[in-house]
């Protein structure tokens, strides 16, 4: 099994951050990514990718949907060959985790 090079894992979270930003919350027209949706992203030496995400909300109606739209998004990522996505609910969700731009965008800066 090959080992993933520094400079690889750079380029393979570079993709793997701009697939997240496709998926989008249905609730809030904002991705995933900068509402602070995605808690760890973590590269395997085997092409498997680990992420830790939450939702904005635990009664989530689209949360198993919203899980399928990460997989499918970063499937496609050159270097991935599996996604693992794990829902976590700690710590809890809030706006401070939203990017600058985001809360501007939003009209919460």
């Amino acid at each position: 099994m090959a080992t993933i090079d520094h400079t690889d894992t750079e380029l393979l979270m570079v993709g793997i951050v701009a697939a997240l930003r496709t998926v989008h919350d249905p609730e809030i027209p904002v991705n995933i990514y900068d509402l602070g949706l995605i808690y760890r992203i973590e590269p395997k030496d085997d092409g498997l990718v680990e992420i830790d995400m939450t939702l904005t909300a635990p009664g989530c109606p689209v949360a198993g949907e919203l899980l399928a739209w990460v997989e499918k998004a970063v499937i496609e990522v050159a270097g991935v060959e599996n996604v693992a996505v794990r829902l976590v609910f700690d710590p809890p969700w809030d706006s401070s985790r939203m990017t600058d731009d985001v809360k501007l965008e939003l009209g919460l800066l």
